[in-house]
């Protein structure tokens, strides 16, 4: 049978999200009528919207819903950004991390044409955000800054973030800060404050793709980036999902009930893995924060092999693993994020990470490190040859 670990990338659909969304798609109008059928619509969104605003300290106002955590993630960062320079063109700068997810990465870099000045912030080897450096980067010239953006946790390497000081320092600033929360949803507790919005992604919690949040604090109003009838506080127009609302909570309810004793299960299994892969391998190199990572993902290089090549000759046998974001999938480059934190090119293109999730057991381990072996003997030949 099949091994999936490559939770981090997508985790299967949760059996009470599934139902929440079937359910859902029985309620015929659009929430935004007036008439008892789109109000009855209405009612599922709403629902849904104070049941996710419960679990991060904020008010349903500010539960945004949208088409995912890349959606999110734009708003997040670019109404922000445009409403601040709108307010005072002074306002260029934006603070980022090195080593940030390719939807705040291309986000910002994007934002460049419109003049934005990118401060890039420095992470150390671990992939830890450096939090002088950003106390510093405040410091000067606080009215020039438009936001500050950063991962509550790393989304290849595992490593957890510092945001609840990032935020704090910002807000203190006079800052507003976005945080990325995808990869840390359901397995840190999280929250809007001290943020000013937050990103969410529905399918990392086991939810119907295609449904994210934006939670955004009701003091903040960013410039909306996509325009029509004006739904969700005139941020983010368009036709509401209610089946995707609905499943987004309930993947949400569920995920956060079962937190705290599916963190231990899933650290006892990735501390199994950890160790038979080093016993299997001793090549192998461990990246990202021993100590401060997310449960779930552990992430390996193989010197002399290329990632791309053990990913395929793991698949061969069964296995399904990632190189790093699924977003740059079939991209054969080197991780920017383990390049951030002082990996050669070459070392960068030997990373394998390796995430579980809530439908994980022992067995995905027996057999990821049954297969590992003769697939890093191949790819290491491979590279001696290439």
């Amino acid at each position: 049978m099949p091994t999936y670990l490559d939770h981090a990338a997508s985790t299967p659909v949760r059996g009470c999200a599934r139902q929440a969304f079937v359910a859902a798609l029985d309620a015929v109008g659009n929430p935004s009528s007036v008439h008892r059928h789109g109000q009855a619509a209405r009612a599922i969104v709403e629902d849904a919207r104070e049941r996710v605003a419960r679990h991060f300290d904020a008010d349903p106002i500010e539960v945004i819903f949208t088409s995912g955590g890349t959606e999110s993630v734009n708003l997040g960062i670019t109404g922000v950004y445009r409403a601040r320079r709108s307010a005072d063109d002074a306002r260029r700068r934006i603070l980022i991390p090195e080593a940030e997810h390719h939807a705040s990465f291309d986000t910002v870099t994007a934002l460049q044409r419109e003049g934005a000045d990118i401060i890039w912030m420095p992470v150390d080897a671990d992939g830890m955000i450096d939090v002088d450096a950003w106390q510093r980067a405040l410091a000067e010239s606080p009215e020039a800054i438009a936001c500050g953006t950063a991962l509550a946790a790393n989304n290849e390497v595992g490593t957890i973030q510092p945001w609840r000081e990032l935020a704090g320092m910002a807000r203190d600033a006079g800052v507003p800060f976005h945080l990325d929360a995808i990869a840390a949803l359901g397995h840190l507790p999280l929250s809007l404050r001290p943020a000013s919005a937050v990103s969410l992604s529905g399918h990392k919690i086991g939810a119907v793709p295609g449904v994210g949040v934006l939670l955004v604090d009701r003091s903040v109003s960013p410039e909306a980036i996509i325009h029509g009838g004006g739904q969700q506080r005139g941020l983010r127009s368009g036709t509401l999902d209610a089946p995707a609302a609905a499943s987004f909570a309930a993947a949400l309810d569920e995920a956060e009930a079962e937190r705290e004793a599916e963190v231990a299960r899933l650290r006892e299994l990735t501390d199994d893995a950890w160790k038979r892969i080093l016993a299997a391998v001793p090549a192998a190199i461990p990246r990202g924060s021993l100590s401060e990572r997310l449960e779930h993902n552990i992430n390996f290089t193989f010197p002399g092999c290329q990632s791309d090549s053990l990913l395929f000759l793991l698949d061969e046998q069964g296995v399904s693993v990632s190189t790093g974001s699924a977003c740059q999938a079939g991209v054969a480059q080197p991780s920017h994020v383990l390049m951030a934190m002082g990996l050669s090119e070459a070392d960068a293109a030997s990373a394998l990470r390796i995430t579980f999730g809530h439908t994980s057991t022992h067995a995905d381990v027996d057999a990821l490190v049954a297969a590992l072996p003769g697939a890093y003997e191949r790819a290491l030949g491979a590279g001696r040859t290439a």
